[in-house]
């Protein structure tokens, strides 16, 4: 329901994200996830994964682990409105390698 509202509130420029968070129950596999939305595997009450389209265009989906015991792993926190923060950068190898920060649901591009 939240992120309805953030969408509304976006259109009419009063809340402004370039990604919300969506929570699913298992990895997607080869789903596309829809650009703009990041996907949060949830398993038992457990973030395991952090799934988007990547921003630069070319299509590729990122999945970032979550796991703390795996190497690399991002964290991923989430505001009111469901617009997350993802720490570290995102350094995308394949296609465009694009490399960006996502802070408050706002993709900042590296330079």
């Amino acid at each position: 329901m939240k992120q309805l509202i953030a969408r509304a509130l976006c259109r009419f420029g009063w809340l402004r994200y370039d990604l919300i968070v969506l929570p699913i129950a298992q990895h997607p596999g080869k789903t596309p996830v829809p650009p703009g939305e990041l996907w949060l595997v949830i398993d038992s009450g457990v973030n395991k994964w952090a799934c988007m389209s990547c921003p630069g265009g070319c299509g590729v989906q990122i999945s970032l682990s979550l796991n703390p015991n795996r190497r690399p792993r991002w964290s991923v926190d989430t505001d009111f409105w469901g617009r997350p923060t993802i720490f570290p950068s995102v350094h995308q190898h394949r296609a465009c390698a694009c490399h960006f920060w996502v802070k408050n649901g706002l993709i900042e591009w590296c330079r």
